[in-house]
């Protein structure tokens, strides 16, 4: 009876076993192709891709009275195109336009755009100074005031307070304007107030 017990559970063993068998294969073979496909993927990533062009005003290089010309013989060649006037008309037209400098700030114009700027940096950082002094008064005027235990009774100190805070509201908007004309008059300007020295 023992025996045929031991029989019997060993066949159930040796039939999970053999059961099991053709699974493990089929998850140690998907394991062997994920492990395949991310070496490939692993070697596509090092072999670098080729850096796109960019092309810009200063990559282009200007166009040579030549190749106006050139351009120019061909759109009359074109069926339907109209003719405008002779080739080298044209091209010398086209070259006198491009030869023209684009007209930019005068130097005296770009040192006062600088002073300007200069000047509206240095009145932000000192309105910053001002706000954070303003901020620091009022934060010891509402301490001082509510540490009272009768500060309900003291109406002149509650006014104070509420015109201290009108006052440092009114502060805040004049450097956001401040700043906000700085940001329109140089975009690209370090808007940070300096640090207060000390």
């Amino acid at each position: 009876m023992l025996n045929w017990k031991r029989v019997c559970v060993s066949t159930i063993l040796l039939a999970g076993y053999l059961a099991g068998m053709p699974g493990a294969r089929a998850q140690s073979d998907q394991g062997q192709s994920v492990a395949e496909a991310a070496r490939k993927a692993r070697e596509q990533k090092k072999t670098p891709a080729k850096p796109s062009t960019v092309i810009t005003n200063d990559t282009l290089k200007p166009a040579t009275p030549a190749t106006v010309q050139n351009a120019t013989a061909a759109t009359e060649r074109m069926p339907g195109a109209e003719a405008t006037g002779t080739p080298a008309a044209d091209a010398t037209a086209d070259a006198a336009k491009t030869a023209q400098p684009a007209k930019g700030p005068s130097e005296e114009e770009i040192a006062k755009k600088k002073a300007e700027i200069a000047a509206l940096k240095q009145e932000i950082t000192d309105m910053a100074k001002e706000v954070d002094v303003q901020q620091r008064a009022l934060a010891l005027a509402n301490e001082s005031f509510y540490s009272r235990p009768d500060f309900s009774k003291d109406p002149d100190g509650k006014a104070k307070l509420d015109a201290m805070q009108s006052d440092l509201a009114q502060k805040k908007d004049e450097l956001a304007q401040l700043k906000a004309k700085l940001k329109e008059l140089a975009p690209d300007a370090d808007q940070k107030p300096a640090a207060p020295q000390q």
